[in-house]
């Protein structure tokens, strides 16, 4: 007997034979249940330190985000879209237009989001989960660091020590700002506090427009920088409860639903995965692979992990 279901039994140009699917009584089960389910919940991972996609592999960013929100929002009659948070943050305009793009997008579809941290959600991270209508953690989620930093080095000193004079040619007085290898100018440490200021002001301004009344605490509380746990920051009115996305979710819209995992990292199949891509593709390699890793290390270890 040829069966049904063998591509070269079947001819593309041609309409289904429903004869050779008799004496098949599995079939109709088989397609009732896969139609018949409850509502598709897009689920959202976003997981890493956000940064550009051209200045590091993997990690969360406009440019690699963007695409997957769209989708996620464009799934016919989702009633919510879930985003899962685990980022200790990264750069501003990055956390900015992300979350930017998720209010734009749940606007103009009329649609729920509701965010779940997991480890993280601090500093970009959290900016990321107030795009959420409602946020939810485990007690033991690290959550806040409303503020702004900036670091670097000095290597003055070990110059001098080793005879290393730098040659740095500019046009415009303030265009060697923060040079690691001059000796630091109080004029370019104040310039940089008043940037760090102006993001910290729109941070906070995020924050309460996001959060409202739900706050609970006075500005010295919340916005110098600290991070709490995730049952503190419900405490807080940073959160809204405390929950996990599957049992929440099943409470909410049914034991039926149905759950889309999206994410933006895609595994290639080896070997294409050797292949280098980014800035190692351009001749950077190993050397830059190490910096980026001590450089997303540095980030998480500031909240004990």
């Amino acid at each position: 007997m040829t069966d049904p279901f063998n591509e070269k039994s079947l001819d593309d140009d041609s309409p289904l034979n429903l004869s050779k699917l008799s004496g098949l009584p599995v079939v109709g089960p088989m397609l009732g249940k896969f139609f018949k389910g409850g509502p598709k919940i897009p689920v959202i991972r976003l997981s890493g330190v956000i940064a550009d996609a051209s200045m590091k592999r993997g990690g969360l960013s406009y440019a690699r985000l963007s695409k997957l929100i769209d989708k996620a929002f464009s799934i016919p009659k989702a009633p919510v879209v879930v985003l899962v948070i685990n980022s200790p943050g990264g750069a501003p305009a990055q956390s900015q237009l992300i979350a930017g793009l998720i209010r734009e997008k749940a606007e103009a579809k009329a649609i729920t989001v509701t965010a779940f941290v997991e480890d993280v959600a601090a500093s970009g991270g959290y900016w990321l989960a107030c795009a959420a209508d409602d946020i939810y953690v485990q007690e033991t989620s690290i959550v806040g660091s409303i503020g702004v930093i900036s670091a670097g080095f000095g290597f003055e000193d070990f110059m001098d020590k080793h005879g290393v004079k730098r040659r740095l040619y500019t046009s415009g007085r303030d265009k060697s700002m923060l040079d690691p290898f001059l000796p630091e100018k109080p004029g370019d440490v104040s310039r940089l506090k008043e940037i760090q200021i102006q993001m910290h002001a729109h941070f906070i301004d995020w924050v309460k427009d996001r959060r409202g009344g739900r706050l609970n605490g006075t500005d010295d509380e919340l916005f110098q920088g600290r991070f709490w746990t995730g049952s503190a920051a419900l405490d807080m009115g940073l959160v809204d409860g405390v929950g996990g996305v599957h049992a929440t979710m099943r409470e909410k819209y049914g034991e039926d639903v149905r759950f889309i995992e999206m994410s933006p990292d895609k595994k290639m199949p080896f070997p294409l995965s050797l292949i280098p891509t980014g800035r190692a593709a351009l001749g950077h390699g190993l050397a830059d692979d190490i910096l980026s890793t001590v450089e997303d290390r540095a980030v998480w270890s500031r909240f004990g992990l």
